[in-house]
């Protein structure tokens, strides 16, 4: 089993594309130069495990996102940013949130 560069490229542009972002911005975010990272995608060069992680850290990805295709990583992004968000809450926003996920677990989402 050989590794798909073609595949980790596409992926890549997609999570990048995904974010809203432009190839200059993941650049100057990985310090890497913006050919570079068009050949990556394009599977005209081949990153190394530095770049990867640094490309992985600047996209809010996991190394297996790209590697594999797995999606686990994307729930834990969207948890952090959830986290995040609800920091600045209060006793009564936090309470409020609590109340709504109770009744959204709650829910049965599978019928049409």
């Amino acid at each position: 089993m050989g590794i798909d560069y073609q595949e980790i490229g596409r992926r890549i542009a997609s999570r990048r594309r995904f974010l809203g972002l432009r190839q200059s911005q993941v650049c100057e975010r990985c310090e890497i130069n913006s050919n570079y990272l068009s050949n990556i995608e394009h599977a005209k060069s081949i990153p190394s495990i530095d770049v990867l992680l640094r490309i992985c850290s600047a996209l809010d990805a996991t190394p297996d996102m790209f590697l594999l295709g797995t999606r686990n990583g994307e729930g834990e992004v969207l948890a952090r940013q959830v986290a995040e968000r609800v920091q600045g809450f209060d006793k009564r926003k936090l309470e409020l949130l609590m109340s709504f996920m109770d009744w959204l677990q709650e829910q049965d989402f599978s019928a049409p």
